[in-house]
């Protein structure tokens, strides 16, 4: 390829932000469920670059990009019948199989969608304003057939996506993009709340703690584990170790393997189901709260029978 970058670029990254930031230089877009990739085109070669730096293109098969000279960040996507991202169902294109990757590429289709420009032509863009970048991605997109992001100024209607989807993201219009950096970019996501029963626990590194608590929700009669929630302070790890052990009913239970773990069992101490607990995320999936969850508070006054499995917001 000859074009003014080369791959692999470390994509811009985004600072995470409680609230929306506001001012004539922010503009706003929906964050998007999918795979960041980085897209050099050259004349009818294309390549597919990873947010960490792989070569994605053998794992779609089904995209391809008009002839031009253009670098592209952007996110791999993969929608439902009603439109929504499906996460899912885009980890299972990665795929050590090509006859499944072939099959896949079929039945679930990804697209990609761009929201900024980096190259065009033999100019690199890096040094520019991401209001110039947009500017000229917009222009290109007829000619490239690509989709892109919306883009708005609008805080109201920043605020109507944060109040639907997994989150926003705000962008500085006068900002440079800097590859790898947490600048010119923030990222907000949504957080619900749910209250959910505590199955089980599993152990912390350290004798005698409590790494991590199983969480679970009633679907008819049966309880079902949804999740997980760790990340608690060294003195509440020790502590929480006294006040699990009532509740513990000898047994132990296993979560289904996933792709996170190298697809192997992860049993845990079964309690009990009498606790209840308040915690807040940002999304959820196939029946399960993605990338953990963070603690609000025990709930004694909750009846572990109300916590039901259709609370469990997957909007976004």
């Amino acid at each position: 390829m000859n074009l003014p970058l080369s791959p692999p670029i470390k994509p811009q990254l985004a600072l995470t932000r409680k609230g929306l930031p506001a001012g004539e230089e922010w503009a706003y877009e929906p964050k998007l469920d999918g795979f960041r990739a980085i897209v050099f085109v050259d004349g009818q070669e294309a390549y597919i670059q990873s947010r960490g730096g792989r070569a994605l293109a053998r794992y779609f098969p089904e995209l391809s990009f008009e002839p031009g000279r253009w670098v592209l960040d952007g996110e791999l996507v993969i929608r439902d019948a009603e439109g929504n991202l499906e996460f899912d169902s885009l980890q299972e294109r990665i795929h050590p199989a090509q006859s499944r990757i072939d099959l896949l590429s079929k039945e679930i289709p990804a697209v990609y969608i761009a929201f900024d420009l980096l190259a065009d032509g033999d100019e690199s863009l890096l040094e520019a304003p991401l209001a110039e970048r947009r500017a000229r991605l917009e222009a290109i997109a007829p000619i490239a057939g690509l989709e892109l992001t919306p883009l708005t100024a609008d805080t109201a209607q920043a605020e109507e996506w944060l109040g639907s989807i997994e989150g926003v993201m705000a962008k500085q219009l006068d900002a440079p993009y800097i590859p790898g950096k947490r600048k010119g970019f923030a990222k907000v996501k949504r957080e619900r709340t749910i209250d959910c029963v505590v199955m089980g626990w599993r152990p912390g590194k350290e004798e005698d703690t409590v790494g991590s608590l199983i969480l679970g929700l009633y679907d008819g009669e049966a309880l079902r584990s949804v999740g997980h929630i760790s990340g608690f302070s060294a003195a509440a790890k020790r502590s929480m170790r006294a006040m699990l052990a009532p509740l513990e009913t000898g047994e132990s239970g296993s979560a289904e393997p996933s792709r996170w773990t190298g697809g192997r069992d992860l049993e845990w101490v079964e309690l009990r189901p009498e606790l209840v607990i308040e915690v807040g995320y940002d999304h959820a999936a196939s029946g399960r709260i993605r990338h953990g969850a963070r603690f609000h508070s025990f709930r004694d006054d909750k009846d572990p029978a109300e916590c039901k499995f259709g609370q469990l917001d997957e909007g976004g």
